[in-house]
């Protein structure tokens, strides 16, 4: 192992790998930050904490397992479906939390949402980082631990941003469109009839998952307000909008 770690293709490879990370965590830092950014603060940090842990964990056991898992087909339509799914319902607003028991769920909730969605679009990633490490155990693991911070920097940073700039709640989700639409037309099972017969699916189709995401995310962003609007509020001050009881 020594005699590995002294070698020039093993920085090489190295980097290549840290490249490699820099470049395709930038989709996964947006879907942590927008799965953590409606929590307190604290929540906030673990959740990032967490989910990022987990997600580089399972990332590299995944890696492990990928070149096999990516040979069968259909598997990135499914992924690419769950990955709509989970753009589209971060667009929706927040329910307000009344208890401390609904703080706990939202936590657990936005830690399930960050490995979900890491693992649906660490599927290329993990190709990418494999390749890289050229067949060496130690080249993957330790370029998968370095791309920790790298995540957890960039999805802390993201918060900020989105407080000030709530529109970037929507550019991410649009990314997380468009990163599905480019895993649903390089499956395995439609690629080849892709590149010979409609090569440009691979322009249109993430175009198309980036505005369906805002399309129906927005759409259902509205419904899910005029139901709030509409909703009978409580008087819980008594003023006298309350119905009478039994006996009034």
């Amino acid at each position: 192992m020594f005699d590995e770690v002294m070698t020039a293709v093993f920085w090489g490879s190295l980097l290549a790998i840290i490249g490699v990370n820099i470049v395709l965590s930038g989709d996964n830092a947006v879907v942590i930050a927008l799965a953590a950014r409606s929590l307190p603060p604290q929540q906030q940090k673990a959740a990032i904490f967490w989910g990022s842990g987990a997600a580089i964990a399972m990332r590299i056991v995944l890696t492990i397992v990928a070149v096999e898992l990516l040979r069968l087909p259909y598997l990135k339509l499914v992924g690419a479906a769950l990955l709509l799914w989970i753009a589209t319902q971060l667009l929706l607003p927040e329910d307000e939390g009344d208890g401390g028991s609904s703080a706990s769920t939202g936590l657990a909730a936005a830690i399930r949402t960050i490995l979900i969605a890491d693992l649906v679009m660490s599927l290329d990633n993990v190709i990418a980082v494999a390749a890289a490490a050229k067949g060496s155990m130690l080249l993957l693991v330790l370029g998968l631990a370095i791309s920790i911070p790298l995540v957890i920097f960039g999805s802390t940073m993201l918060l900020k941003v989105m407080d000030r700039f709530p529109i970037i709640i929507t550019l991410g989700a649009a990314l997380l469109g468009w990163v599905a639409g480019d895993m649903a037309v390089s499956d395995p099972s439609i690629k080849d009839w892709v590149d010979t017969n409609a090569a440009w699916l691979h322009t249109v189709a993430p175009a198309l998952g980036a505005i369906a995401v805002v399309a129906v995310g927005k759409w259902l962003a509205a419904r899910a307000e005029e139901r709030q609007d509409a909703a009978p509020t409580v008087d819980l001050a008594g003023t006298g909008s309350q119905k009478a009881g039994p006996g009034q």
